[in-house]
């Protein structure tokens, strides 16, 4: 394995970082200043657009997506410091992008999965930067871990004519169900969600029940009900988290994606990009992490010498230097098999990033949060934010125990 950066990864990761120097960095305070005086705080402030048009005028755009009819064509190895970066200002960085995360997955879904009609009608404006979009799959009444538990229906009705659509034939499917902590949901921007739940609840293959359907979020009986909090947070970067009822939501039968029963491989191919992401993301974390810690050690004595010449603090950053080392490593082999055998050839590597990758970034930050003392707590650092996101991804795409079971087993399979 040669993990070299190539001449293309190179040029990239330097426009890059200077882009990061030039305009995130300094548009973090400017962002949160303007969302205090929009109308709404789910608006997305004047400086977020300036970003997207920068990164789109400079070519950072859709990095993400391999895929290079729709993408910018790199693999996942190249795709990996870059994703590094922009998790260093992980709130506002992938968004200027078009990197942020549900979109990515959804993006990814359509490309891979969605028919002609539908990739015209909401990959291309997904692409462009032009709407927002939420994966519906989260219930509050089941543990969502296990996806074959999901109970929200989606039902065919042959006879139905979608009265949004004006489709004259071909049926609808009647969407019947409550999510919660659907990203970017309160997003005014988010114009359509991809929902999962059962065509076939009695399907005798458990993981042949699940399909996946377009819902526009205008379409009658969908109600987005409240914004979901994490840990306090809000987070309106990502357009929140939110708890959204389908009352009966019609849509056309043609807006199925893929084909009934589909729905549980299409979820398990959507995961695993999404995942070796959030681990590249966290990677930047980490090290914004340690180049805060590192700035205070230096600036702030206590009981008579520098933080920086404490014994405690030494441990402390070279610990989470070695930690992000071994992280990237990790990751970027992952990356590798992903684009050598696929992400089924690669899936003990991705399950093992997901274990190890946001517990031990959450560490590192825990650390970083202890030697800010109360500044770290508070909004003046991006510790904080940082610290609630790092824990999520903990519980998000699978929690850690699930991961764990199923990298247990396939571990003892081969002793059985």
């Amino acid at each position: 394995m040669d993990f070299t950066f190539d001449a293309r990864t190179e040029e990239l990761r330097a426009r890059l970082l200077a882009f990061m120097d030039e305009y995130v960095y300094p548009a973090e305070s400017v962002a949160e200043e303007q969302r205090a005086l929009l109308a709404s705080p789910w608006d997305t402030p004047a400086v977020v657009e300036d970003l997207k048009a920068e990164a789109r005028r400079q070519g950072l755009w859709n990095l993400f997506l391999p895929d290079a009819e729709h993408g910018a064509g790199l693999t996942n190895l190249q795709y990996a410091p870059l994703a590094e970066i922009t998790g260093r200002s992980p709130h506002l960085a992938p968004t200027a992008l078009n990197c942020a995360a549900p979109d990515t997955g959804n993006m990814e879904v359509l490309a891979q999965f969605g028919d002609e009609r539908q990739k015209k009608q909401w990959l291309e404006p997904l692409l462009a930067g032009e709407i927002r979009s939420a994966f519906a799959m989260t219930e509050p009444e089941v543990a969502s871990s296990d996806a074959t538990n999901i109970t929200t229906l989606i039902e065919r009705d042959e006879g139905g004519a979608s009265r949004s659509s004006g489709a004259e034939s071909g049926g609808e499917y009647v969407v019947t169900g409550r999510k919660w902590y659907i990203s970017g949901a309160m997003n005014p921007d988010c114009r359509i969600f991809i929902v999962m739940g059962k065509t076939d609840p009695d399907a005798s293959d458990v993981r042949r029940q699940q399909s996946m359907v377009l819902v526009p979020r205008d379409t009658p009986g969908v109600t987005v009900e409240r914004a979901m909090k994490v840990f306090g947070y809000e987070d309106h970067s990502h357009g929140g988290h939110a708890e959204v009822v389908f009352d009966h939501a019609r849509v056309p039968a043609a807006n199925l994606i893929g084909e009934e029963g589909g729905g549980f491989a299409i979820a398990q191919a959507r995961l695993g990009p999404g995942r070796i992401h959030h681990c590249m993301r966290l990677i930047g974390m980490a090290e914004r992490a340690i180049e805060l810690m590192c700035r205070r050690a230096v600036s702030r004595d206590a009981f008579g010498k520098a933080l920086a010449r404490q014994g405690v603090v030494h441990n402390w950053i070279a610990d989470a230097r070695v930690t992000v080392e071994q992280l990237r490593l990790l990751v970027l082999k992952t990356a590798w098999m992903m684009d050598t055998v696929g992400n089924r050839g690669a899936h003990t590597e991705i399950q093992a990033i997901k274990i190890a990758t946001p517990r031990a970034v959450v560490d590192i930050i825990d650390r970083a949060i202890q030697l800010h003392g109360a500044g770290g707590v508070s909004q003046d650092f991006p510790l904080a934010e940082l610290y609630a996101s790092a824990r999520t991804l903990m519980i998000a795409d699978g929690p850690d125990e699930v991961h764990q079971r199923s990298l247990a087993r396939r571990e003892l399979k081969k002793y059985l």
